[in-house]
């Protein structure tokens, strides 16, 4: 196809933009709307799973060492631990550390005095790389021969990990949901605006004109549409992460640590764009299609 033929069918897209701005203007605002509530959702995950990374991240798992071993070969055992995949850490802490550290923990620390290590036991404070995996890791830190008891809390290990496949799943979900709602809307916009150009196409069709070169225009006006959507829905998303996440940070007083946007606005921006360019695309190849069954 030659570049002056091409030229036109852009600017036949971009005329019929203007002509039908009414209905330009309904699509846009719905690819924006659809998007932010999108991506709002989206954003809403993405904070969820850092902040369930960093509970992770303080979520341990403590092996104790059976008594009659002594401290050297209780320190032995950190190779055979660390040995397994789902160990990201492993610290050893000794009876005497152990003592101390709880005897910090009271104002009056004198009253350990008298206490002896041997009170106490060797133990290991081990973190996961992936505490849905604690169970089989737990398992295998039976199997070494030393080890003699391990506290976990399997429970809020679980919990994490149902929190995260809930709201992983909800906002899957969500997302599926509203990009067919748009396609839905983007179709139905641009079928409405070709109604009024139906017998213009008709006869394109009588006189020889190719399904691509009757098409085209309309897939211009889709795409323009759509990453006008994309663009604008990007810059709204923008503004109301920043409000809501400033006020998020003073009410709780930073017990909460909200991702700053702009970690992740190129990202964000590639995703709006994106699903702002197939949304308009497939959206209005979808709208002539019937009208070019002559």
């Amino acid at each position: 196809m030659r570049s002056s033929k091409i030229g036109y069918l852009i600017k036949e897209g971009f005329k019929s933009i203007l002509t039908h701005g009414f209905m330009s203007f309904a699509s846009v605002t719905i690819v924006v709307a659809c998007l932010v509530i999108m991506g709002s959702f989206a954003l809403i995950a993405v904070n969820v799973d850092s902040m369930l990374d960093d509970l992770e991240s303080q979520n341990q798992v403590v092996a104790y060492v059976e008594e009659t071993f002594t401290e050297d070969q209780a320190r032995a055992l950190q190779t055979q631990i660390e040995y397994i995949s789902n160990i990201r850490s492993c610290q050893f802490v000794s009876r005497q550390q152990a003592k101390e550290e709880l005897a910090a923990s009271y104002e009056d620390s004198s009253m350990f005095q008298d206490v002896p290590d041997t009170a106490f036991r060797d133990r290991f404070i081990i973190y996961l790389q992936d505490i849905s995996l604690m169970e089989q890791t737990q398992e295998q830190l039976y199997n070494i021969i030393g080890i003699a008891e391990i506290r976990a809390d399997l429970q809020v290990a679980q919990g994490f990990v149902t929190v995260r496949n809930v709201i992983s799943a909800v906002s899957l979900i969500l997302v599926v949901v509203l990009v067919i709602v748009s396609v839905f809307i983007m179709s139905n916009t641009v079928k409405l605006a070709t109604l009024s150009r139906r017998d213009e196409i008709a006869i394109m069709k009588i006189v020889g004109a190719s399904n691509w070169f009757i098409r085209f225009p309309f897939v211009v006006e889709g795409l323009v549409l759509g990453l006008l959507g994309g663009a604008l829905a990007f810059l709204l998303e923008w503004g109301v992460y920043d409000v809501v996440a400033t006020r998020i940070m003073s009410m709780l007083g930073g017990l909460i640590n909200v991702i700053p946007f702009g970690s992740i606005s190129v990202a964000v921006m590639a995703v709006y764009m994106g699903v702002g360019l197939v949304v308009g695309v497939f959206g209005s190849s979808i709208a002539i299609r019937n009208y070019l069954q002559v």
